[in-house]
């Protein structure tokens, strides 16, 4: 079901499909706004982006590949000035990364227009796209996320309002889907009935904003109101915000690895802070991993916030290890041992004058291939390390994620392969621990939510079919 390349395995780190930002302003200026919220949101897609806006219920757009710096300018924000806007970044989990799969995606059609964005991954795909394609649909891209506008756009042709479209066709689906959907008069956010993906509100003045995560709406002056049910439906039109409920069925599964990996130090999902979540897992690694060391140092830019946590938890000074060039955006390479060492040298440089003669203890957020953190690791040797103890803020992949993240088949997961010591011995640390699955529950304790598990343990919220 996932779009798993060669490409994406040797890309830096994992990937999360995409982050949404959205704003309801009578006073205009929404396309402004919202190159700001997509710019804090970066992080989570690199590939595409893209904003759509609505000016006297006329719907204007524009999208391209890559970064929000790149593909938005002063005068094409200028152009899309509107009251409403909805934009998205994307990384591709379903569909392939080209522009016609970039979003907002936008519809025209019997009711008017529709502008769609999408963080998530639907299941049972291709059973839908057939199930529509039987029906007389032509789809213009491989993204699930069309599925998801095509199924409104039907819905809305027998009922009254967009709203209850939107409530109607997502309570057939099913899946991770935090979404925003915009019409010339409204605009509509939603989570699915699980609660996989993070979706908030807030306010600046008397503008009502919508954000995959609350450091967006802080970075444009607003302040964070409430996070979204799971299953809620809550509907903006000429400043009134009213909330359905229909499809809330009192459950939460919150991707656990929004806060191992995925989301800003600076967000607070659920309740809890990233950050904290972060330094809570190193903290519980120095409980269940302990080593004699002279320096605890972080893998950029994710293992920090752990690796702190294992310092204060250790006592053991925590210091720069590595330098990572921030100018480096998806990696050039080819499927080739060199190229992949080649990347991570790009990317990622060992700090000598920190680790050279010292016993490091690495810490990073997880091991996928193992690929990766052997050549990391080969950096601090390089650099006159003299021993190289590796500590995951994670339980051992086991497990595919169909539900938004590139967790790759069981055939890619060296976990599935190898032992804990065979694992230490590829990567070439003197030492490795994993975090337990009894410290993965305790390290995000202020969340009110629950959480899916499903690449640790193979037990999903929503069953699944292996592909």
């Amino acid at each position: 079901m996932e779009d798993w390349t060669e490409q994406k395995a040797m890309d830096w780190g994992l990937h999360e499909e995409c982050g949404v930002f959205g704003i309801c302003d009578p006073a205009g200026n929404c396309a402004q706004t919202t190159y700001y919220g997509l710019y804090a949101l970066q992080h989570r897609g690199q590939e595409a982006c893209g904003i759509a806006t609505i000016n006297d219920r006329e719907q204007s757009f524009y999208k391209d590949v890559g970064l929000v710096s790149d593909v938005f300018d002063k005068k094409t924000l200028t152009r899309l000035n509107g009251t409403m806007a909805v934009g998205h970044v994307r990384y591709a989990t379903t569909g392939a990364g080209e522009r016609e799969n970039a979003q907002p995606l936008t519809i025209k059609y019997v009711k008017g227009t529709l502008a769609v964005v999408h963080n998530g991954n639907l299941v049972d795909v291709d059973k839908l796209r057939q199930s529509f394609e039987y029906k007389g649909a032509i789809f213009h891209t491989t993204s699930d996320s069309e599925l998801i506008a095509y199924a409104i756009a039907q819905a809305r042709l027998h009922c009254g309002s967009v709203e209850e479209a939107v409530c109607r066709a997502t309570a057939e689906l099913r899946g991770a889907f935090s979404l925003l959907v915009m019409s010339p008069q409204k605009m509509i956010a939603c989570r699915d009935p699980w609660g996989f993906r993070p979706l908030c509100m807030g306010r600046k003045g008397e503008a009502i904003l919508f954000a995959s995560e609350s450091c967006a709406i802080e970075a444009v002056g607003g302040k964070v109101e409430r996070e979204l049910d799971p299953g809620e439906v809550v509907v903006v039109q000429d400043g009134k915000v009213t909330s359905i409920r229909d499809n809330c069925r009192g459950l939460s599964h919150m991707c656990i690895f929004e806060y191992i990996y995925f989301a800003r130090p600076d967000s607070v999902i659920c309740g809890q802070s990233v950050h904290q979540a972060r330094v809570n897992a190193g903290r519980l690694l120095a409980r269940e991993h302990p080593v004699e060391a002279d320096l605890v140092v972080g893998v950029p830019d994710s293992g920090l916030d752990a690796a702190r946590g294992y310092a204060l938890e250790s006592g053991i000074p925590n210091g720069m290890g590595f330098v990572k060039n921030r100018y480096v955006g998806r990696t050039f390479i080819t499927p080739d041992q060199q190229s992949r060492e080649q990347a991570v040298r790009i990317k990622l440089s060992a700090l000598a004058s920190e680790v050279a003669g010292k016993r490091i203890v690495m810490v990073d957020d997880s091991i996928v291939r193992g690929t990766t953190c052997r050549q990391i690791i080969n950096l601090l040797r390089e650099a006159g390390a003299t021993e190289v103890h590796m500590r995951v803020s994670s339980p051992p992949f086991i497990s595919p994620c169909y539900f938004g993240t590139d967790i790759p088949n069981k055939e890619k997961l060296i976990a599935c392969h190898n032992t804990i010591e065979e694992i230490r011995q590829i990567a070439g640390a003197d030492s490795l621990g994993y975090l337990s699955m009894e410290g993965l529950h305790q390290l995000a304790p202020d969340a009110k939510c629950g959480f899916c598990e499903g690449c640790f343990t193979g037990k999903y919220p929503i069953e699944v079919k292996e592909e």
